[in-house]
């Protein structure tokens, strides 16, 4: 997070209360226009303060035990690992952060695919799995939900140059698989399968309306009720076909 620093001569105390002297005003402006990008201006404002005021707090890991460090790898240490970014999303979430979004990059292996799954595994396993534990010892597992997926799938057929060192996948939309954990999911549970030679789904397939569709309902919003307007109609995330898988619900 950027400028995080009041400039020289600028307290908290004063940056507060300038703040609030501009937010007042920005009330009255409102309340004579009624005009919405005010009051959207009032609330980032006030987030931008909050933010600037707590991160310094949040990214302080010097109180963290050796034991989180064992837990993450020694990666969790430099900030913009994944490790770092993990452990970032388990302290985002006991500050009561309601979505937290990590990336991973560098999935797209049309070549050299043996050795950079490696690195990308690596990277990426210990973390996750660290993530995931760590949220169940706080019981912090039991109302946050982890959704740990990519845009598509990858084909078991290979491409490139077909070598024991130099090989890669091509994308495959038609099937791939997501995981997810904590709340409201029963946990140990499979469901889809595809033919042998992982090219189409043969049984239980989930498209991704009802993936939408489910994930909505365990954060307590109905799919069928949350709507956008776009080009003079209301559009659904989950279309009209969304359905909730219920046999991955707890």
């Amino acid at each position: 997070v950027l400028f995080l620093s009041n400039p020289p001569g600028i307290t908290r105390e004063l940056r507060r209360s300038l703040l609030d002297d501009l937010a007042t005003m920005n009330a009255w402006k409102l309340q004579d226009s009624g005009d919405p990008e005010i009051a959207t201006r009032i609330s980032q404002y006030e987030m931008a303060y909050r933010m600037q005021t707590s991160v310094p707090e949040l990214t302080d890991i010097s109180g963290e035990p050796r034991t989180t460090f064992d837990l993450y790898g020694e990666d969790a240490r430099t900030p913009g690992t994944f490790a770092w970014n993990c452990l970032m999303a388990r302290r985002l979430c006991e500050r009561g952060v309601r979505f937290v979004q990590l990336f991973h990059r560098g999935w797209d292996q049309h070549v050299l695919l043996p050795k950079n799954i490696a690195i990308q595994c690596q990277i990426t396993d210990q973390a996750t799995a660290a993530l995931v534990q760590d949220l169940k010892q706080r019981g912090l597992l039991e109302d946050t939900l982890v959704v740990w997926g990519g845009e598509f799938g990858r084909t078991v057929y290979c491409q490139g140059k077909l070598t024991p060192g130099d090989y890669g996948r091509d994308h495959h939309p038609r099937c791939f698989t997501m995981w997810m954990a904590g709340a409201g999911i029963k946990a140990g549970t499979t469901l889809g399968e595809t033919d042998d030679f992982s090219y189409n789904i043969t049984r239980d397939a989930v498209h991704v309306h009802d993936l939408n569709a489910t994930i909505l309902h365990l954060l307590g919003i109905d799919h069928t009720k949350l709507t956008f307007k776009f080009q003079g109609r209301h559009y659904r995330l989950t279309d009209v076909h969304g359905e909730i898988v219920n046999r991955v619900l707890g």
